[in-house]
């Protein structure tokens, strides 16, 4: 009697929270008895027991209670028949994707309940959405080979730059178009801080066998801000072998951060070379064009959100000027525009940005000073920053210190005798005469001009 009322929890569970979770999680499960009031299930280790717990112990009361068992709580003991002879559902993909939908819409997945392992995917980052410019095309082609599958040819690809420049939807499009070429392609896509805190319960639970069978039993593990590993030992430890067991076995990985593996502080050595041994593509500030881009094409989304609702000449060209800081506060601006029309009834034009859009605007409006430029310029030519203002002249020096007075001067409102003072009190003609000199060589010398080009639009970023 107990175990057919069991199995009709586990069939309303099936339904509840969907195929994987169930095959992974609830199927392995047994109810060994109901004691006093709680219902005592066994599982195969500690660790099972706490996210079984955690995730759908609610769910499984509920259930339990609905079919005619009284308990007020859960108990769990180790099975030691579910450690040695597993069923063939819990055979299935450990970690599966979850799709993850937005406000306002619902997918079968969204419903049926989200595995906690993976993080959830969001169904808008495709690479139909990707709007590709000079500053992240190398990235997308890269993100585009790897997405064809077949043979590993990078492993890792590893995405560096800053925030709201494209790591996360290029990494999001990945998965989705290796999922709709092989559906039973086993992905886990996490973020470094979920792994940190996997990794730190399996500790707790002395069930470190079960972490090594969730991430190291996967085709593709893709693991975003790869930046919140440094400084945490034990974690790289454990991330270190997860690599090289992977890569063993040729899997795919893919890796983001906000900055290149070897500029990452306190993340070790062998760690970073490892990353590095892979395609190392970053993603650059966004230029006026590429924000132009993405404008364009949320605005033709909108136009069908909002039918009816008109967006004035001039509009998009403005928040592409005004807004380079983030590509997300760029989007959420356009979207804060649409809404606040359609309430009003108006259409969408100069007065209403600047109505509508007046906080925005104003932390926008950020101004770039020497100070910032000379850091930046020290930091790109890995000079110290007192040799740049300093006295001295050699050309290792020299140049950046060019290039530096080029951009205040391009960047700044500071004149020419106050950007020589802030150059250890040198005079204006000195500051005239770089400008003129990187205008020249800008001209012959390619890496120059990149180098130049680069700083602008991380400055302006």
């Amino acid at each position: 009697m107990l175990q057919e009322t069991w199995e009709r929890v586990r069939k309303e569970l099936r339904n509840s929270i969907g195929q994987h979770n169930f095959s992974h999680w609830i199927a392995p499960l047994t109810l060994r008895e109901i004691s006093g009031s709680l219902a005592v299930l066994g599982v195969s280790s500690a660790f099972n027991g706490t996210w079984v717990e955690r995730h759908f112990g609610d769910k499984i009361l509920s259930s339990l209670r609905a079919n005619g068992i009284e308990v007020s709580g859960l108990d769990f003991v180790i099975d030691t028949d579910a450690c040695q002879t597993p069923s063939p559902e819990t055979e299935t993909a450990v970690a599966p994707l979850a799709n993850a939908a937005p406000a306002g819409r619902t997918t079968q997945t969204a419903q049926r309940g989200e595995d906690d392992v993976s993080a959830p995917l969001d169904p808008r980052f495709r690479f139909e959405s990707f709007v590709v410019g000079k500053p992240n095309e190398m990235a997308h082609a890269a993100a585009r080979r790897v997405a064809e599958g077949g043979p590993v040819a990078y492993s890792p690809l590893f995405l560096y730059g800053g925030v709201g420049l494209g790591k996360t939807h290029l990494m999001h499009a990945i998965a989705w178009e290796l999922k709709a070429r092989d559906p039973e392609l086993n992905i886990l896509y996490t973020s470094a801080d979920k792994f940190m805190y996997r990794f730190i319960q399996a500790l707790k639970q002395q069930d470190m066998m079960g972490f090594k069978q969730i991430y190291r039993n996967v085709d593709v593990l893709m693991v975003d801000d790869i930046q919140f590993f440094a400084g945490k030992d034990s974690t790289q430890e454990e991330f270190f072998h997860t690599f090289n067991a992977l890569v063993e076995e040729n899997k795919q990985i893919i890796l983001s951060a906000d900055k290149a593996p070897g500029a990452i502080k306190d993340l070790e050595e062998r760690i970073s070379t490892r990353m590095a041994s892979g395609l190392v593509v970053d993603l650059h500030p966004t230029t006026y064009e590429l924000r132009l881009g993405i404008l364009e094409q949320k605005a033709h989304f909108y136009r069908e959100r909002y039918p009816g609702l008109d967006i004035a000449p001039g509009v998009l060209e403005f928040l592409a000027h005004r807004i380079s800081t983030n590509v997300r506060v760029l989007e959420g601006a356009l979207l804060r525009l649409y809404a606040f029309a359609s309430l009003v009834g108006r259409e969408i034009d100069l007065e209403l940005v600047h109505n509508c859009l007046a906080d925005v605007l104003k932390i926008s409006e950020r101004k770039i000073t020497v100070e910032e430029i000379q850091r930046r310029v020290a930091e790109h030519y890995h000079i110290r920053l007192s040799d740049l203002i300093g006295p001295k002249r050699i050309r290792p020096v020299a140049r950046p210190r060019q290039t530096a007075m080029y951009l205040c001067k391009k960047l700044t409102t500071r004149s020419l005798p106050d950007i020589g003072r802030r150059f250890g009190g040198r005079d204006h003609t000195t500051v005239m005469h770089a400008i003129k000199r990187i205008d020249e060589l800008m001209l012959t010398d390619s890496q120059l001009a990149d180098d130049v080009e680069m700083l602008r639009r991380s400055l302006e970023a």
